[in-house]
């Protein structure tokens, strides 16, 4: 039984998007290959094989081509489809971060007591924050990329507020585990003096008291990603 090539997906994909499943569709081999990023003979041979193939139907009129999509080639991208899904399901639904406790600039414990700050935290993840956050240095560059995530995923928003005299940041929380022990939340900060290889949580307990730990202890952060 012939299988669907690689190089072929994009031009079903193209030829499904234009309704080739149920009627023929009219393409020019220039078009088809500015549309799946190939030149006009690899578009050519692409239909000539997919024919051949039979998993598209040609009728061809001079110099027009009708196409349309064969029961065979619709259901090997049915498969196709099923396959990635389930690839796509079977996705760890959590991130883990491994770094090192390290000092942070001690600024931490005052932004933490801010009366704009603490009244949304004990409204939007139930604690007002053990006062300080602490800092961990991610030592590794795959665990460095992992975290930029965070930037374009739907936190916890504690808004940005103004005193009268300046505006502070708005923070976002997500929910996370130190060693699979200790409930805390990964902050991700509009404002902040550290690049990706420091990140900052925050907990309604001293973390390093609860966790016996100090600077320099090796910590495993877990992060449960919402769909």
């Amino acid at each position: 039984m012939t299988e669907l090539k690689i190089q072929h997906i994009l031009t079903l994909t193209y030829l499904l998007s234009k309704g080739a499943k149920h009627n023929f569709i009219t393409i020019t081999t220039d078009s088809l290959g500015k549309n799946i990023k190939k030149s006009q003979q690899a578009a050519s041979k692409h239909l000539l094989e997919l024919e051949n193939n039979q998993f598209i139907e040609r009728i061809i009129t001079g110099r027009n081509i009708s196409v349309k999509i064969t029961p065979k080639g619709f259901s090997e991208m049915v498969k196709l489809s099923a396959t990635l899904q389930k690839s796509l399901d079977s996705t760890p639904s959590t991130v883990e971060l491994k770094g090192t406790l390290v000092s942070g600039m001690g600024e931490g414990a005052y932004y933490m007591s801010l009366k704009g700050y603490t009244k949304q935290f004990k409204s939007k993840i139930g604690y007002i924050p053990f006062p300080g956050t602490l800092n961990v240095r991610l030592d590794k560059k795959i665990h460095q990329e992992a975290i930029k995530q965070f930037e374009n995923l739907n936190g916890i928003t504690i808004e940005s507020f103004s005193d009268g005299k300046r505006t502070y940041g708005w923070v976002k929380c997500f929910h996370a585990k130190i060693n699979q022990s200790i409930n805390c939340e990964l902050i991700i900060l509009e404002r902040t003096h550290h690049d990706n290889s420091i990140i900052e949580l925050i907990s309604d307990v001293c973390i390093k008291k609860s966790g016996k730990l100090k600077n320099g202890s090796q910590v495993t952060i877990t992060i449960p990603i919402l769909s």
